[in-house]
């Protein structure tokens, strides 16, 4: 139930997307670029002060105090909500109050018939900033409710919840659309009333609110009750140590490189730019996370468990499994996104020239998502084996060449900078991939290479024949003219990428199930199993 949950959630958060694109436009909208850039801040900042350390840090001190102390932890637990609370409380306030300076430090401001986002553009956006910051107290909080539900094995509301998120905003992108249209009025800078704004970057934030609201009714189940205790001595933010370092470390490294994206990415506005970017971005992230996460998750447990007892060869035998079984899916999922690239356009876009700009981004993207996924499972390695500094110095490399290769990028032509910018996010990702593969290796003395190597070969090579076959099928559905039923509206374009998915779906296994591929067995094991939980 838990994988069934994710999915759920970032399929409807897929379609919540594609509402947004036909609400505010995406392609050649400055809207949707000033929109982009606002709502993304508050994510941005959360991920700086709390994502990834509530889980990696603060959480196994509240199973340890549940596990030490007559309450089950609750006396604890009440402490570091309260502390957390009144903590990112402050920080919104101060941070939707400097919403201006935000908005220019994540985006270049330009002159007239310059690149970058034009003084009324930049008021919009500020405009967005002021509804969505205070999405940062509820990501937070959601965050962390949801991480003591964890630590008591209550799994299913956090999984859930971002559902409650979608279809609020789902409905208030509706609301939205009925009350003062589409992309066609929408797109430009003109009759954004304070209304206007407030509906589009409200309903967004309350279904923030709404996702962390949701927790506390389950607190009874985990056998918890609220109470607020502001005694926060002995509360242990000292012993969150060396690892809490090196991960904050590692996101503050991210958040910089992102800083510099989001402000690249603002000199593409009106072509391709933070908008097309970031959806582009969440449709790569779709299979990850479907796929990717579960499989991922449930073989960290398992190498967790063998790296305690210093059984690095069943650490190795994970991994090789782990890796195999993700490229299974990824390779396929890689393939197969690249050959509908610009049916996908389509669906975000009005225009031919549109489908192909967005369809171009995407085409960057997608053959860096075989080796993100690797990174994944091999940062989990490290964490297992206690090692985050190793993640970070990987991370830091990334880094240092997107950064190089964005700066580059923000010299050429408007019209190229989104496509660019992926194509630097996926050689600086790959990079930084190779360096992890050598990395683990060494570190386990091997990592059953050649069976990696071998199943990856065959995937490769059963991906390329399902391509070929599924190229076929959009050149047939006229995905490649102006005039093509692919092209002629977003319905010609979904029921060419759904028969082309499924054509080449049958391509794909067909070919490994002929060459007797031995991850297939194991996958459809391991996703029964997941979606079953």
């Amino acid at each position: 139930m838990l994988a069934a949950g994710t999915m759920v959630s970032r399929v409807l958060g897929f379609a919540k997307t594609i509402i947004l694109a036909y609400a505010i436009g995406q392609q050649g909208s400055v809207a949707a670029d000033a929109f982009a850039v606002s709502n993304q801040l508050p994510n941005n900042i959360y991920a700086l002060i709390a994502g990834g350390l509530l889980s990696a840090v603060l959480i196994p001190q509240i199973v340890r105090s549940m596990q030490q102390h007559t309450d089950g932890g609750t006396a604890y637990v009440n402490k570091i909500v309260t502390l957390g609370g009144t903590v990112f409380v402050v920080i919104t306030i101060i941070a939707t109050a400097l919403a201006p300076l935000l908005v220019r430090v994540y985006s270049v401001q330009g002159g007239d018939g310059s690149k970058g986002f034009s003084a009324a553009q930049t008021d919009l956006a500020v405009a967005f900033a002021f509804w969505c910051l205070p999405q940062i107290l509820f990501y937070a909080m959601y965050s962390l409710l949801g991480e003591v539900l964890n630590a008591k094995q209550v799994f299913g509301p956090f999984t859930w919840a971002p559902l409650i998120n979608n279809v609020i905003a789902v409905g208030g992108l509706i609301v939205f659309m009925a009350l003062f249209g589409d992309r066609s009025v929408n797109a430009g800078l003109d009759d954004w009333t304070p209304a206007k704004i407030a509906v589009l970057a409200g309903s967004a934030s309350f279904g923030v609110v709404a996702q962390a609201a949701f927790l506390p009714f389950f607190w009874r189940r985990a056998g918890l009750t609220y109470r607020p205790d502001f005694r926060w001595r002995g509360v242990g933010l000292k012993a969150t140590g060396t690892a809490a370092g090196w991960l904050f470390a590692m996101i503050l490294v991210t958040q910089l490189a992102g800083l510099v994206q989001s402000r690249v990415s603002s000199l593409g506005t009106g072509a391709a730019g933070n908008a097309v970017l970031q959806n582009a971005w969440l449709l790569f992230m779709l299979p990850h996370s479907i796929i990717t996460v579960s499989i991922a998750t449930a073989y960290f447990t398992r190498m967790s468990h063998d790296a305690e007892r210093g059984d690095l060869d069943a650490v190795r035998r994970n991994l090789s499994l782990s890796l195999r079984i993700v490229g299974l899916f990824t390779v396929f999922a890689s393939v197969a996104l690249m050959v509908v690239s610009v049916p996908f356009g389509r669906i975000f876009a009005s225009t031919f020239d549109g489908a192909l700009s967005i369809g171009a981004v995407l085409l960057a993207y997608m053959p860096g998502l075989v080796l993100f996924s690797m990174l994944f499972v091999i940062q989990r390695v490290f964490w297992a084996l206690h090692d985050h500094r190793t993640p970070f110095l990987m991370q830091c490399v990334q880094s240092v060449l997107f950064v190089i290769g964005a700066l580059a990028v923000s010299l050429l032509p408007g019209e190229v900078i989104g496509f660019s910018i992926a194509a630097c996010t996926t050689l600086a990702g790959s990079a930084q991939t190779v360096l992890a593969l050598v990395l683990v290796s060494r570190r386990l003395k091997g990592m059953e290479g050649a069976n990696v190597t071998r199943s990856h070969l065959q995937f490769v090579v059963a991906a390329l024949v399902a391509g070929a076959v599924g190229l076929v099928v959009v050149w047939f559905f006229g995905a490649f003219s102006a005039s093509g039923f692919a092209m002629s509206d977003a319905t010609g374009a979904v029921m060419t990428i759904v028969l082309t998915g499924v054509v080449m779906a049958l391509v794909y296994f067909g070919v490994l199930a002929l060459a007797r591929n031995q991850e297939i067995r194991g996958a459809v094991d391991m996703v029964r199993a997941r979606l079953g939980r």
